[in-house]
């Protein structure tokens, strides 16, 4: 042991190194080190200690004064060392940052983290910690579409009104149609889900026809009224508004929110409404479809029903639409609103004004 370096070794620190060496979970190197400190402490000169280790006198140096300076716990761990890459400097960040935000060269339409690093001179894996630490995703976009009606504001408020505070003695619908849904047939089967291995599906397909759905969702129950049309016109959507006014008990007024589709609008839907007192029509705004409440059936139906089906005719996938209905309908959720219209008039009046700023 080097002049000047005495251990001590407790008898607690004793049983806790006595008992690391014993343990056969032990990391090897936390082991050795225990034997060094245990050999120390019985007076074991540093040659004899290399020898029973295997490790170089500097080794056992280094993890005397360790255990001098911090103990039994500062065996278990070992210090930083610096990296022999020297960090980049905040200005790199800055550089990368500003970059990112224009248009790269040439005829590309974002960065990435290859073409980011080779103009900035640096690794893509410290491109990509930059862009994380600055909340940048160049490979990442978002659509969008603002609404140009002039009474956005009004219709937004009727419609989030209807959601969340309904009329007494009234019932709120949804309505809306998924037109040409198709009956897809694949070319081959497909093959089970198995341990370690997905469910398969042909690419390829057959059309057997198309149908569209007329649905009414009931926002106070979560029940769905749908019918199963072969065309898309004001024809079958009076059909659909007959069946609605067959199934909804009399006495009750009915509101319904609906898109600014054609049909919708149509003389003979307007003369329908004239002849049925109780109907009430609250349009959503222009290319604001996310705020009828229906589209959310529709997803469901979509992602659970329809994407993975196999249909071997038009009548096969009525028949699964229909049976998808009834299920829903015996375990419905009523439709719960939760944005804040204000907050959405906010955004739609900051989109219109960056667009105005780039034009």
């Amino acid at each position: 042991m080097r002049t000047g370096i005495f251990l001590t070794v407790s008898p607690i620190d004793r049983q806790r190194l006595s008992a690391l060496i014993r343990d056969r979970n032990a990391p090897q190197k936390h082991v050795w080190r225990a034997e060094i400190i245990l050999f120390s402490g019985d007076g074991v000169g540093t040659v004899e200690i290399m020898r029973q280790t295997g490790k170089s006198k500097t080794c056992v140096w280094r993890w005397q004064e360790r255990f001098a300076t911090e103990g039994f716990e500062g065996l278990l761990r070992d210090k930083t060392r610096p990296s022999r890459i020297p960090p980049l400097g905040p200005e790199v960040a800055v550089g990368v940052v500003a970059l990112t935000l224009q248009d790269p060269p040439g005829e590309t339409t974002h960065w990435t983290a290859d073409m980011m690093a080779a103009a900035a001179s640096i690794s893509p894996s410290a491109v990509r910690r930059i862009w994380k630490a600055h909340g940048l995703q160049p490979n990442r976009w978002r659509q969008f579409k603002l609404s140009n009606d002039p009474q956005f504001v009004d219709k937004l408020r009727d419609v989030v009104g209807l959601y969340v505070d309904p009329p007494a003695h009234a019932i709120v619908l949804s309505v809306d149609e998924k037109s040409q849904i198709q009956a897809l047939d694949r070319t081959q089967p497909g093959l089970p889900m198995k341990k370690g291995r997905l469910g398969t599906m042909t690419h390829d397909y057959k059309r057997n026809g198309t149908t569209t759905l007329f649905a009414a969702l009931n926002v106070l129950d979560g029940t769905v009224i749908g019918k199963n049309m072969q065309r898309h016109r004001h024809q079958e959507f009076i059909r659909f508004l007959n069946a609605i006014d067959a199934e909804v008990p009399t006495g009750k007024a009915v509101h319904v929110v609906l898109d600014n589709y054609a049909a919708h609008k149509h003389p003979k839907v307007r003369a329908w409404l004239g002849r049925h007192q109780r109907f009430t029509f609250h349009f959503t705004p222009t290319s604001c479809s996310w705020l009828n409440a229906v589209e959310g059936f529709f997803a469901k139906l979509s992602k659970r029903r329809l994407k993975r089906g196999v249909f071997h005719s038009v009548v096969d996938l009525q028949a699964a639409i229909n049976r998808f209905l009834q299920e829903h309908n015996q375990q419905p959720k009523p439709f719960s609103w939760t944005a804040d219209p204000d907050k959405i008039i906010a955004a739609v009046k900051r989109g219109h004004q960056v667009l105005e700023s780039i034009h």
